[in-house]
Order: structure tokens, then sequence, then C-alpha cells
């Protein structure tokens, strides 16, 4: 059966980040993944994981100055990058995440490309230092939310992949990025699932709650549990009226008898 990842970056924000979690926990989430968690002791959320039976999927590096969402592709910014890829890694090894999100931030170009691949490498192998097991993310992002994003494509994606060559180097595949660019989603994702660490979905094109829109989601659920996939899926969306146990009914739905509004 499919299981879920609350994005505590959309869902239970009004919420501290400990609270947020156990409030994913009693929403029926298996586990839950953040933005930027720093701001929190590791140990407290730590405990909050061990209390509840949660884990952490993700977590983002930071973004930089404002408008950059990312360093590891900006070039003369390096010292930045691999600074905030330690600070990521402690942290997620602390808490027992399972990856970390290498943000490329806006650039173009070859010599950006080259900045970028480097960064991986040092992500990589900052990842096998920590000897959790912890993967790193890249993800295409959509142009249309975030204009000049590094990554905006999934064939780049797997370029950079293939380059580092590092087996910890992953793809996050957001459904929604992925509908946003107009692509055909599950097709896609079932191609490109041996390089996939983690998996994100929301409605295309409102970035709402997984129960409407052109993504058809009970098809990409059924297709995911006949290939095995077993880790969850996470939630990034923007509930209605920033009220998210209201928008819970798609999880609760899914999970006893499925409804749906496709097209």
């Amino acid at each position: 059966m499919t299981r879920f990842s609350a994005n505590l970056g959309f869902l239970w924000r009004e919420l501290p980040l400990e609270a947020a979690v156990r409030a994913a926990a009693k929403a029926g989430f298996a586990a839950v993944e953040c933005h930027w968690p720093y701001a929190t002791d590791p140990n407290d959320l730590r405990a909050v994981f061990d209390d509840t039976g949660m884990e952490m999927q993700s977590l983002n590096t930071v973004v930089g100055h404002e408008g950059e969402f990312g360093l590891a592709a900006l070039v003369g910014r390096e010292a930045e990058a691999r600074a905030a890829i330690d600070q990521a890694v402690d942290y997620a090894a602390a808490v027992g995440a399972r990856h970390v999100h290498l943000m490329a931030g806006c650039a173009v170009g070859e010599v950006a490309m080259g900045c970028f691949i480097e960064n991986c490498h040092y992500a990589a192998h900052a990842a096998q230092r920590v000897g959790t097991g912890l993967g790193i993310l890249i993800e295409p992002i959509n142009p249309h939310d975030v204009p000049g994003y590094f990554l905006q494509d999934f064939n780049q994606a797997r370029m950079v992949l293939e380059a580092v060559a590092a087996p910890n180097l992953k793809l996050m595949f957001d459904c929604y990025h992925a509908g946003r660019m107009g692509l055909d989603v599950l097709p896609l994702l079932q191609n490109a699932l041996p390089i996939i660490g983690h998996i994100q979905i929301a409605a295309v094109p409102d970035r709402g709650a997984p129960d409407h829109g052109v993504v058809d989601y009970p098809a990409i659920f059924a297709a995911l549990d006949a290939l095995g996939y077993t880790h969850p899926l996470g939630a990034e969306y923007h509930p209605t009226d920033g009220d998210t146990d209201a928008s819970l009914t798609w999880m609760r739905s899914h999970m006893v008898t499925p409804e749906w509004e496709y097209g």
C-alpha cells in the first residue's frame, strides 16, 4: 500500500516543527520531510522521531541570498556551497534523515554545470563520510515556479547523475514539477525509477492537494505499488486556506475508497 510523507515546509506551517511532526503522525503519515529545519535543535527533533516512530525523508541545503534558490551551481560561491552541504549533511545525520536535497540555485551555462557537478561530487563524499547511508538528491524544478533555476530538465539531471556516478546521488522526482513542464508524468516516472531517491506529489497546475488536476495520481500510486516501490511519497502541496487537517481527505480516501476528480 502506498505510504506518504508530510512536507512540513507546506503542511502545518503554523506549528513549531516538533509539533508539526506529531500532527503528521496523528494524521496517518508514515514520515515527514522539511525544507530548512536548522533553527530546531537536532537532538530535540530526533527525540520526537524516536517518540512517534516517524522518520525524515529529506531536508534541503540553504538557499543563499534572496532569489538565489541554492548555491551549488553558483560559480565563485563554492566555499559557501560546501559549507551549506556540510551543515545539511551533519544535521541529516543527527536526526536520521534519509536524504539531503542539494539546491542548485539560479545559474546558466557550461561553467555553472561544471561547478554543480563538482559540488555534487563533494556532497556525495560528504554523505558517505557520516556513515549513516545518507543519500543526496538533485531536483529539476519547473521554470514557472522558479525562473532561472539551473536544473530545469530531467535529461539534464540524468546527465549530472551519470557524470558524477556516485551510488548515493539520486533524482528527486517531483510529479508536480514534471507536470508543470508539460511532461507525461507516469511513463517518465516509470522510466526514471532506477535513478530516483524520492518522489513528491501535488496537483497540477495549482499545487493543491493531489486529488484533482491533470496528473492521475491513483494511476501513479497503483503503478508504483505494482513496481514494488515502498518509500513514502512526499506530499508537498498547498492546503486550501492553509488548513492542513481539512485538506487530508485525499489521503483518507486513498487509504479507504479512492475518489478522484481527474481531468
